[in-house]
C-alpha cells in the first residue's frame, strides 16, 4: 500500500467523521463541498476536514482509496458514506441519522428533522 493509501487510511480510522472535501470547513471551494460541509454543520457533527487541493497526491489519492471519482468524500467511522448527492438524499431520508446513531456520533436530531420538513 502506498504512503498516500496508509496516509489516508490512519486519517480515517483515527477521527469519527473525515469529510475529504475542496476547500475547508469554514471556507469550501466548490458548492458540493459546501453542501456537504453545510449538512455536518447544521447537524453539529464534529468532523475532521482534509482539503484535498493543498495536496494533490490526497486529490487523487482518496479517489483511488475508495475507488469514487469525484470529491467531496464523507467517511463515518472509517467506512466510506458518499459524495454529495448520496448524502443529500442520506439526510433528507434520516438513513444519516441512523447511520450516526449507530456509530454513536453525535447530532442534533431536532435539526435533522426540520431539515427533511423543509424539503419535503
Amino acid at each position: 500500500m502506498s504512503d498516500i493509501h496508509n496516509q489516508i487510511k490512519q486519517t480515517v480510522e483515527n477521527h469519527d467523521v473525515v469529510l475529504f472535501m475542496k476547500g475547508t470547513q469554514l471556507m469550501p471551494q466548490c458548492g458540493f463541498s459546501s453542501r456537504v460541509a453545510g449538512i455536518l454543520g447544521a447537524l453539529g457533527v464534529q468532523y475532521k476536514d482534509v482539503n484535498v487541493l493543498a495536496d494533490e497526491a490526497i486529490r487523487q489519492g482518496i479517489k483511488d482509496y475508495s475507488d469514487w471519482p469525484t470529491i467531496p468524500q464523507l467517511y463515518v467511522k472509517g467506512e466510506f458514506v458518499g459524495g454529495c448527492d448520496i448524502v443529500t438524499e442520506m439526510t433528507l431520508s434520516g438513513e444519516l441519522d441512523t447511520l450516526l446513531e449507530k456509530h454513536g456520533i453525535a447530532f442534533d436530531k431536532a435539526k435533522a428533522e426540520q431539515i427533511r420538513a423543509q424539503n419535503g
